[in-house]
């Protein structure tokens, strides 16, 4: 199915915009650095199959991404924004501010969240969602007290993990990684301690075991996972946290630490028995269709099944492929630009 066909609110807009946008003539893509390396190679298959510039693609965060995009309607804004995580209240409340009303949320697949470590580290790593909670938490039960963290090495965690120092290199708040990781591992990891179970409720851990310690053993690396990746294999006994095409890319040289006996793989993202599995998500400016050079087009290949259907570029880059259905129902969207819901 053809993309160039426009909804009746998106050619509206776009009427407005056109003088503004046209001045640009590649298009261009921020957000999660996730997925990043999906969209980035999209944007190579499609500059190679095309006569259209090369699509800038910038890795600027979940969040970064979500302020640029929604900032307005022109060439200074970007025409889609990847998201490791879906968008919040009140980013849509900034593209309502900006001018951003029709939008299309396309889910393209899943992800594993992975902590990996280097393959020199022979130990073999399993923990539980508690086990990592104790680790990064910046407030633990101590004594029987709700209290800053005291531990600072493995053993302090568990006994048969080695005596050797907490170091975990993950992303910063503004990253949807870094969302993700609070919700499907720290709040509830915190809610399978003991004292938590005993004594609160799923509101309070939400809202007092969201905070990751800044103390030393956990270590904000910024946007580039790539970064991540490379400070491990330089030392062995660091862990890092990034999305599992990181991981897939470096399978020569990473390992990943299982939990609860589960290992990030296709099968296991995809089943959701891997516990702290995501969705992933791009968000589409319909003002910027038929404006932007080629961003139909785009469009048209990143719904392809060469890019999204098992056995896909994109699989092979590490995307866990969404349903046969699921994939129809999203290229129907993405082809006829359906707005999304308001998020409130």
């Amino acid at each position: 199915m053809s993309l160039v066909k426009l909804s009746v609110s998106a050619l509206a807009i776009t009427a407005v915009c056109a003088t503004a946008a046209a001045a640009r003539d590649e298009i261009r893509r921020v957000g999660s650095s996730t997925v990043f390396p999906y969209t980035q190679a999209v944007a190579e298959q499609f500059a190679n199959n095309t006569e259209f510039p090369s699509p800038i693609v910038e890795s600027t965060g979940t969040g970064g991404g979500m302020q640029i995009f929604c900032g307005g309607i022109g060439e200074d804004y970007a025409d889609i924004t990847g998201a490791s995580r879906r968008m919040k209240a009140s980013e849509y409340q900034l593209c309502v501010e900006g001018g951003v009303t029709d939008i299309t949320e396309a889910r393209i697949g899943s992800d594993g969240l992975s902590i990996a470590i280097s393959r020199d580290n022979d130990f073999a790593w399993d923990m539980s969602l508690s086990e990592i909670y104790l680790a990064l938490g910046a407030m633990v039960p101590v004594d029987g007290e709700w209290a800053e963290n005291p531990y600072t090495t493995w053993n302090e965690i568990n006994s048969d993990f080695p005596e050797t120092e907490i170091e975990v290199l993950g992303p910063p708040p503004t990253s949807g990684t870094r969302d993700a990781f609070v919700e499907l591992a720290m709040v509830v990891g915190c809610m399978e301690l003991d004292y938590v179970a005993e004594n609160h409720d799923e509101e309070w851990a939400e809202e007092n075991c969201a905070r990751m310690r800044t103390d030393g053993p956990f270590i904000e690396a910024g946007e580039n996972d790539n970064l991540i990746v490379q400070r491990l294999q330089a030392n062995s006994d660091a862990m890092g946290i990034f999305g599992y095409s990181f991981l897939f890319e470096n399978q020569d040289t990473l390992k990943a630490v299982t939990i609860e006996g589960v290992g990030p793989e296709s099968e296991t993202i995809a089943d959701g028995s891997y516990p702290i599995s995501r969705p992933l998500f791009f968000y589409i400016k319909n003002a910027h269709r038929g404006v932007i050079p080629g961003f139909n087009e785009f469009l048209e290949e990143y719904m392809s099944e060469d890019a999204l259907a098992p056995g896909g570029y994109l699989e092979e880059r590490g995307l866990v492929p969404l349903s046969d259905e699921a994939r129809d129902e999203l290229r129907e969207r993405v082809a006829n630009a359906v707005t999304m819901d308001p998020i409130e």
